[in-house]
């Protein structure tokens, strides 16, 4: 895989202090938040944690790309949703990876269409293409 080339139009800063319990903020004061791990991997579960926050920008990101391929299109995806589902877990090399799944509704397409929408937004999004071949992304219309 080849690493693609980027006119960066923007970049976003954040620093983190003290890992998975601690806190993240953006240069920008913008982004301010209290990370600590979830329950279900013995932490407090008090904060956010990195892979609610991916969950928010891919969502976010993806539904965006929606979006272009949509008036490209000249689909009406007003009212649609995207929910990004972000697993953690272990790989079988004893390290840890993530999975992602992006549930999709388009209420106002029908599901075949839908379904086009989604693999073009798919190709458009820029977390599709940073995650293409790294994570396992299961897109589900809805």
């Amino acid at each position: 895989m080849t690493i693609q080339s980027v006119d960066v139009l923007y970049t976003a800063v954040a620093t983190a202090e003290n890992g998975r319990d601690g806190r993240v903020a953006s240069d920008d004061g913008n982004l301010d938040v209290v990370v600590n791990p979830p329950k279900e991997l013995g932490g407090s579960g008090a904060g956010t944690n990195p892979e609610q926050l991916f969950a928010a920008g891919y969502s976010a990101c993806f539904q965006s790309a929606l979006g272009v391929v949509a008036r490209q299109a000249k689909a009406d995806i007003s009212g649609s949703r995207v929910t990004a589902k972000v697993g953690l877990g272990k790989t079988e090399a004893g390290g840890f990876g993530l999975t992602v799944e992006l549930a999709v509704s388009i209420p106002n397409v029908d599901r075949e269409a839908a379904q086009q929408l989604v693999e073009q937004a798919h190709q458009v999004c820029p977390y599709s293409h940073a995650t293409r071949g790294n994570i396992a992304v299961e897109l589900t219309v809805v």
